[in-house]
């Protein structure tokens, strides 16, 4: 053994006393509860943690699924805690009714802010409640969702059907995951800053500074996850210091992200009064924000929009796929809201309209019904500033992690009853076939309380006219074989390999020009 091994054993044998006197003597009602895991000596139930970190998703869905409570937890002395939980009650005291207790915590803002800066997914109290105020105004303008509607139709019929229409009468296979992040980050660029990646536009080579600040986007994503994946939570310092991969790669991406933002930016002050329908230019008129107040407008929104709406997708497409059912009914009511349409004068174009939309309560309900079982945002996680007693009975102390599991939510036969395993879009339905929301605390998947998702009816409107478009003409049919799709737990719920699928024309709806 060597002298240093030697040494580190004589200074840890005097304390291992007073440790195993501490693990004894705890207060039982703050004792971690983690039904059917094994709980070892000192370190508590952290090794099942360590050792099922890289399908954490999968894992805590079961363990949370088996536990009385929902609710799991684990504590090791010398660190600290940290709570994993799918039960309704626990949701709603975090994010509702102890809101001030439960907020993102500097270690979390910190590990994220080189990226989103102080921005709205990325701060709290009175930063966080300024700008929620100030973006509240915003989605609250009618000129904002037309902004957004007008943009969306344009993505979906000039370049998203075209594109479905080659790959059908070629033969050709599509990988819908990547064409649906492509859409996503066409649509976002325009919504935030209207500039036009244009990457899903035939035979279109994005510019280079658009291209590099894709790219740019994915590195710093990925390099932010490489913080989070880490054992040593403080390692991206030292990393970040000597600058050492991925730290390295992040602080390239980041010189990109900035000089391309501080062009947009420097743009739009200069248009002065003479400002866009665009989120930066609502934002940049007059002189209430500062131009790094702006930069965190746009990393925040374009990463929320690029991510969310993709993943919703994609996860819809592949279990509609798997349910012809589904899809004939979903079709039936695009079907009969064009009959109305018509019957009341009104020529329905190759989109929808916002009132066509809103009409369709079954796509609505599919839709709901999808990311109940795979939501965009899987995992959210929270810091408990003062110790606390959640209502289910299990302790949380003061700076540990608490994190609800909307992925998990989903498979809780107590929440969502026998079937919760099952795609039924019916479970959204009453009796006349009308949507019927449920509590935002049962159904997180767009947060609740006062950080409710702001962006919810904009997603909707988009996620309906793609897919109200997409089933209007064709039919997708998933070609990876059987079983399950991998999970890749990232920013939002990716579909491990991606999504191929052949595309089927089906000449339901109106020609479209290639």
């Amino acid at each position: 053994m060597e002298l240093s091994s030697i040494s580190a054993s004589l200074l840890i044998l005097p304390l291992l006393p007073l440790l195993y006197f501490l693990y004894m003597h705890q207060d039982p009602k703050k004792q971690p509860r983690a039904h059917g895991l094994k709980s070892y000596p000192v370190v508590g139930t952290l090794p099942h943690f360590v050792k099922h970190k890289n399908h954490i998703l999968e894992w805590s869905a079961g363990v949370l699924k088996r536990s009385p409570t929902h609710t799991m937890s684990f504590k090791a002395l010398g660190l600290t805690g940290g709570v994993f939980t799918a039960n309704p009650a626990n949701v709603e005291h975090m994010l509702k009714t102890n809101f001030g207790n439960y907020v993102k915590g500097e270690a979390i803002i910190t590990m994220l802010e080189d990226f989103l800066g102080r921005g709205i997914f990325n701060s709290d109290g009175e930063k966080w409640l300024w700008q929620r105020k100030a973006a509240s105004y915003e989605f609250s303008k009618r000129t904002l969702r037309n902004f957004v509607v007008d943009t969306v139709q344009f993505e979906v019929i000039e370049r998203l059907l075209p594109l479905l229409e080659r790959a059908g009468r070629d033969g050709r296979t599509l990988d819908v995951q990547s064409v649906l992040e492509r859409f996503a980050f066409d649509n976002i660029c325009r919504v935030v800053f209207d500039e036009d990646p244009a990457c899903l536009a035939k035979d279109s080579v994005a510019s280079p500074h658009i291209a590099e600040f894709m790219g740019a986007c994915n590195d710093a994503q990925n390099a932010i996850l490489a913080r989070f994946n880490s054992p040593i939570k403080s390692l991206w310092r030292v990393k970040r210091l000597f600058n050492i991969e991925s730290e390295r790669r992040l602080r390239e991406a980041l010189a990109t992200i900035h000089a391309y933002t501080d062009r947009i930016i420097r743009e739009r002050r200069e248009r002065g009064e003479a400002r866009g329908d665009d989120f930066l230019s609502r934002f940049a008129a007059g002189d209430k924000h500062s131009d790094e107040s702006l930069h965190d407008v746009i990393t925040n929104l374009v990463l929320a929009g690029r991510e969310t709406t993709a993943s919703a997708l994609t996860w819809f497409f592949w279990l509609v796929s798997g349910r012809p059912d589904v899809e004939d009914n979903i079709v039936r009511e695009i079907r009969a809201v064009r009959r109305a349409s018509s019957s009341n004068g009104v020529t329905s174009g190759a989109a929808f309209s916002p009132h066509e939309l809103r009409d369709m309560h079954y796509l609505h309900a599919a839709i709901t019904e999808s990311m109940r079982l795979y939501p965009p945002v899987s995992l959210d996680t929270y810091v408990c500033k003062e110790e606390n007693f959640l209502p289910d009975g299990t302790f949380v102390g003061k700076g540990w992690q608490v994190t609800y599991c909307a992925y998990a939510m989903a498979r809780v036969e107590d929440i969502w009853g026998t079937d919760c395993e099952e795609f039924r879009p019916e479970r959204w339905l009453d009796e006349a076939g009308v949507f019927r929301p449920e509590s935002s605390f049962k159904y997180p998947v767009f947060h609740g309380g006062p950080r409710m998702c702001l962006g919810k009816e904009i997603a909707y409107i988009q996620m309906k006219s793609i897919v109200s478009c997409v089933f209007d003409r064709f039919t997708l049919r998933y070609t990876g074989g059987e079983g399950h799709p991998g999970l890749v737990t990232s920013l939002a719920l990716r579909m491990e390999g991606g999504l191929p699928m052949q595309v089927l024309l089906t000449n339901r709806g109106q020609a479209v020009s290639c």
